[in-house]
């Protein structure tokens, strides 16, 4: 295959179109958009969708509860968008909102679930940040909400609507790299002393009075005001799962994607904190860590991440008996064939080193936009989205599994028929 061709069956990968879902208002109206959370992504994300749907959607209406992060989503909107939205910093206030059809959701995870749910009873299509939930079972309460209310529901694993994450699903289809019974994956990060990973920097101006404390808290442990907590939330396990659930399941997830793998038998996991160790720093989730997957039909997925050396970036590699698929820093794809030091049948011998770029090949530095565009498309009613709460569930499902098996050190078995866990 020629690199011709072998780009063009990637351009676009076919998705079924599915029912009209809009509503009332018709096919050819915008879908009017409810943003909750606007804070460091949920910032970003403003642009993102003009970018995935500048003609499809409005925004018109933003919360959150951060005075000064609320203003100033209100004035991207405005420049971004062209119009004033709506603010609230209580989102059951804007989801009473009739006029708005759907919602992203971009708080931290210990409020999906309580948010997701209002959104769907409240009648809107959903956006939700992955990961789904900050339990295995908050995860199975969102899917069995999602299930009655007949919404469009897209989960943030970004990775499936990426080009590049698509050409290797088909390449493993194609049966490039044989059969797979190992994989690595791993995303290593540094960054200088005084700028600690997940130490966002808080606002000068922020305080107890323009954050609203009691709102962020919401069904997690009541504590004072604390600023760290608020604004540096992954580093703390009440209200995130640390590497697990904000790193780890991008990547378990993206393997089950072009692997079609769901939920791994077992895990073992390990690490600490064993970088940022200086006086003052309370932090919970750990800066190493490391993972063991178990999969039905002989697969293993060897994960970790590290915050204290970032040679070797971020990364899935597809060790296959008869080659190997790198998609690396989602930006670039690489394959190469297994020669075995050119005992290889002819019909390996014939596969050519492939290399493609994201931005040179497919225009796209990652699948965010992507993703937008596809749930936008769903309520439109022309496509199915790509990352269902039930993938979504099955991604999370792997990342509380290496939370819990961390914790308990112990090793954690999945029951799939049952739904649930057990340690050994």
């Amino acid at each position: 295959m020629d690199r011709r061709d072998f780009l063009k069956t990637t351009a676009t990968a076919a998705v079924l179109a599915g029912p009209a879902v809009i509503g009332a208002r018709g096919a050819n109206d915008k879908i009017n958009i409810g943003w909750i959370g606007v804070g460091t992504r949920g910032n970003a994300g403003i642009d993102w969708l003009k970018k995935a749907a500048p003609d499809t959607v409005t925004i018109t209406a933003i919360c959150d509860t951060f005075q000064g992060y609320l203003a100033r989503g209100k004035d991207r909107v405005q420049t971004i968008w062209g119009n004033t939205p709506a603010t609230y910093n209580n989102y059951h206030d804007l989801l009473a909102d009739r006029s708005i059809d759907a919602v992203f959701i971009m708080t931290p995870e210990h409020l999906h679930h309580d948010m997701a749910i209002a959104a769907l009873r409240a009648g809107k299509h959903v956006y939700l940040e992955k990961p789904l939930a900050h339990t295995i079972e908050e995860g199975f309460d969102i899917v069995r909400e999602w299930k009655k209310s007949g919404k469009i529901v897209q989960v943030g694993t970004q990775n499936r609507s990426s080009s590049l994450y698509k050409k290797a699903k088909e390449m493993v289809k194609q049966g490039m790299i044989g059969d797979v019974h190992f994989v690595r994956a791993f995303w290593y990060r540094n960054s200088t002393d005084d700028n600690p990973a997940w130490r966002y920097v808080i606002p000068p101006d922020a305080n107890e009075q323009n954050t609203d404390w009691p709102k962020f808290l919401g069904p997690a442990p009541q504590r004072a005001w604390d600023p760290h907590r608020y604004y540096q939330w992954r580093l703390y396990w009440d209200y995130s799962g640390g590497i697990s659930t904000d790193l780890l399941v991008h990547q378990t997830d993206i393997v089950n994607f072009m692997l079609d793998r769901t939920v791994p038998l077992a895990c073992m996991a390990s690490g600490g904190i064993y970088r940022w160790t200086g006086a003052g720093d309370d932090r919970d989730t750990p800066d190493t860590f490391s993972a063991i997957y178990e999969y039905s039909g002989k697969l293993q997925i060897n994960y970790s991440s590290y915050f204290g050396n970032d040679q070797y970036g971020y990364g899935e590699q597809l060790c296959g008996n008869e080659g190997t698929l790198e998609v690396m820093n989602r930006m670039d794809l690489y394959f190469t064939p297994q020669l075995l030091g050119g005992k290889a049948p002819d019909r390996v011998k014939a596969r050519q080193l492939v290399h493609l770029n994201g931005p040179k090949d497919f225009g796209e530095r990652d699948g965010a936009i992507n993703h937008f565009r596809n749930w936008v498309e769903a309520i439109r009613g022309n496509e199915q989205v790509i990352a269902s709460p039930e993938v979504g569930q099955q991604a999370a499902i792997s990342g509380h599994m290496a939370t819990l098996s961390f914790k308990n050190n112990k090793k954690i078995l999945w029951d799939e028929q049952g739904q649930k866990y057990q340690f050994v």
